[in-house]
């Protein structure tokens, strides 16, 4: 299938790079392709077209990574190794990498080296996977818009002129321009299924604790952000996710993993029902075009046996918000005060982290209490739909990506936004329930800027989410990514 095309100047990719993540494990596995040739071929692609995007950071140096890889063709064990056994991946910069430079996108930390992974990063070191380098972030993760003082930005995979998202917008931009096989991303407020959407590629933001978070300083509160995959397919992002899930007796709010992602793939869903809540009876301001490509790929799920209804949720959706605000600064801007207590670094914070810190210092104990008390209404409002229904869609994004020199919107469908993230509002609906959801591509507007709809599934109800989307991409009529 025919992807379309980047306004970016680069040659078609390889057909080694144009392989999926599943495609390439299995032809080292098979000896069918040296992991010296996958690594190579991936550097290539990257030297070709990271300074273009510059989605890829803190790339290690080429004779490291080729060593790597011809240490691992000359492995006595090579057959019993890892699923990810070969393939080179690329780290979101918000992740502990060891010995490799973890910036988080803040000057504060433009030369730390870590001294030890994250719990998910170890696990994929463990499965074989190379490690190349870091994908670029916004400052701390915070916002949808991939830029920092420390790289600079992200720019889209289809046009130079726009954003790539956030803030796994590096690691959307290299996927979508094959400069690595799979990807892993982290979210919050929508941070693997934003910068996917806005990259024509899929994005999967896991259960709440299905994937370990972790090491850090607070392992009990903290647990609106979670890790999961990015891929070109959705077989590539269950390939990833069996490596990333399942407990870690250091993160106590993880837990098992039901069984093998990829291999739940192997059984299609038989079909159900989807609530289609759009723009929820016009609460969610949205930019002209998007709810259109999102009911046109509601109707390609029709071709799976999916039925959908138009379904608007009795719920205080103000409400909702503004406990995700408070939720978020009790976490985010707490977790940040270190920085802006210290005179030094304080003045290397961005504005929209120090307003969280700020507003987190004015946030007392009720107030908290009461964003979780709304936070476990909707739960229960969740579960009810589920009762009837076995997927939610909503559009992925409230807006088409924008201009890449835009730090965020002021202003979505002619309504003022109120702070730097009201415009991703739509994505804290999964967040707060602790849901799976997933971004599948739905096509591009008349100018050519991608979108994407999120659809989501009941609490652990992962599989069954990635089984849809499976569904839905089988219909697609395009590959994922961007043709180059």
């Amino acid at each position: 299938m025919l992807r379309p095309q980047t306004k970016h100047a680069v040659q078609p990719a390889s057909d080694i790079c144009r392989l999926s993540a599943v495609e390439l494990a299995g032809a080292i596995r098979e000896r069918e392709l040296s992991v010296r040739e996958v690594v190579g071929a991936f550097l290539d692609r990257i030297e070709a077209v990271n300074p273009l995007v510059n989605a890829i950071v803190s790339l290690r140096d080429r004779a490291d990574i080729l060593r790597e890889a011809d240490a691992a063709d000359a492995s006595p064990t090579r057959a019993k190794t890892g699923p990810l056994f070969g393939l080179p991946i690329a780290i979101k910069d918000l992740a502990s990498t060891t010995g490799l430079r973890t910036s988080f996108g803040s000057p504060i930390f433009a030369d730390f080296v870590p001294q030890g992974d994250d719990f998910f990063v170890e696990r994929i070191r463990n499965a074989g996977a190379i490690i190349i380098g870091k994908t670029n972030v916004p400052e701390f993760g915070l916002g949808s818009n991939t830029y920092n003082a420390v790289f600079g930005p992200t720019l889209n995979a289809f046009d130079p002129d726009l954003t790539a998202g956030g803030s796994s917008g590096g690691a959307a931009v290299a996927l979508a321009l094959d400069m690595v096989p799979v990807a892993d991303g982290s979210d919050f407020g929508g941070s693997l299924r934003n910068p996917a959407a806005w990259n024509n590629v899929f994005g999967f933001r896991p259960s709440q604790g299905l994937v370990p978070g972790g090491p850090d300083f607070e392992v009990f509160h903290a647990q609106m952000g979670v890790d999961g995959p990015m891929g070109r397919n959705v077989r590539d992002m269950a390939l990833l996710l069996d490596v990333q899930a399942g407990y870690h007796p250091h993160a106590p709010l993880s837990y098992e993993k039901p069984g093998s992602f990829l291999e739940g793939l192997g059984i299609p869903a038989t079909g159900g029902r989807i609530a289609w809540l759009g723009d929820l009876g016009g609460h969610l301001p949205v930019e002209t075009g998007i709810l259109g490509l999102c009911e046109a790929a509601l109707g390609r799920f029709a071709e799976a046996s999916f039925a959908t209804e138009p379904l608007l949720p009795d719920f205080d959706l103000e409400a909702l918000w503004q406990a995700f605000v408070t939720l978020r600064q009790a976490s985010s801007g707490c977790a940040l005060k270190t920085h802006y207590d210290d005179p030094a670094k304080r003045g290397l914070l961005k504005p929209e982290a120090i307003w969280e810190v700020e507003n987190a210092m004015r946030l007392t104990a009720p107030q908290i209490r009461a964003a979780s008390v709304i936070r476990t209404s909707w739960h229960r409002a969740l579960l009810s739909i589920f009762d009837r229904f076995d997927l939610i869609a909503l559009p992925t994004a409230q807006v088409f990506p924008f201009d890449v020199s835009t730090h965020w919107p002021r202003e979505v469908a002619g309504r003022a936004m109120d702070s730097y993230h009201r415009w991703m509002q739509v994505s804290a609906f999964a967040t707060l329930g602790g849901c799976p959801a997933v971004n599948v591509p739905v096509g591009f507007d008349d100018k050519g800027r991608p979108m994407g709809m999120q659809l989501i599934g009941r609490p652990r109800g992962d599989l069954a989410v990635l089984k849809a989307a499976a569904s839905y991409e089988a219909t697609l009529p395009w590959q994922a990514g961007a043709g180059a």
